[in-house]
């Protein structure tokens, strides 16, 4: 447990809700054990350790460190399991907004390519014919110069599908130093989950969350709209 100010957008019996800002690691693991999400969640609720014993209590999704947004964590092992399950069949609404280097041909789309680690480069994944099934649905919101605002829906939820699967398209993600293309005025990549829906474990209830978007990337936002209009 460590005590790390958690933005909580929603809390019962079985679940938090929180926005996670950018930076933040979702779990520990052996090269960053502490100042993570669920070091925070177990400082608000030490009754999640007891959802598993893995170093992920609670966790059911989760965002990369760069990636700000919505996440829902289970506080008990039921929870846990529905949640899990609601994901499984992909039953969990999840919207992000995402700003790409270029412009997708198509208005609106779904990215279908299967996701798997990166034959050379572990650490990375990639477009492989024998990866994971994966689908990302998308609708380009603004066309800015050379980039475009995109609100894309993850039907599945591979690692870094959203950052792999626009890359692929050749629409890498603007501020993304593995996948994407630097940004000048962004020091992480263009990737907001900014809605959020399931039914509540309990009374089964669909309820649905937003976030805002973040001030800096509001900010490179304005900026990347005042270069396009020169």
């Amino acid at each position: 447990p460590e005590t790390i100010p958690l933005t909580v957008v929603y809390e019962d019996d079985d679940i938090l809700v929180v926005d996670k800002p950018a930076g933040l690691t979702v779990h520990p693991a052996p090269a960053h054990p502490a100042h993570t999400l669920v070091n925070a969640v177990l400082a608000r609720c030490p009754e999640v350790s007891s959802v598993d014993a893995s170093l992920r209590p609670g966790v059911v999704h989760r965002l990369d460190k760069d990636t700000s947004g919505l996440m829902v964590v289970a506080k008990n092992k039921e929870a846990h399991m529905n949640l899990a399950a609601q994901l499984k069949k992909r039953r969990v609404r999840k919207k992000y907004w995402v700003l790409v280097k270029g412009s997708p041909s198509r208005e609106e789309g779904t990215i279908a390519a299967p996701l798997g680690r990166h034959p050379k480069d572990r650490k990375r994944m990639a477009v492989v014919p024998q990866g994971r099934e994966a689908y990302t649905s998308y609708k380009v919101l603004k066309r800015l110069g050379k980039y475009s605002l995109i609100e894309a829906a993850p039907q599945t939820g591979r690692t870094h599908q959203i950052r792999v699967h626009f890359s692929s398209i050749g629409c890498p993600v603007a501020g993304d130093a593995v996948y994407g293309v630097r940004l000048p005025y962004l020091d992480r990549q263009f990737l907001h989950a900014f809605l959020l829906g399931f039914r509540l474990p309990t009374s089964g209830d669909y309820v649905e969350f937003r976030s805002e978007l973040p001030p800096d990337l509001q900010q490179a936002l304005e900026q990347v709209y005042r270069d396009s209009l020169e």
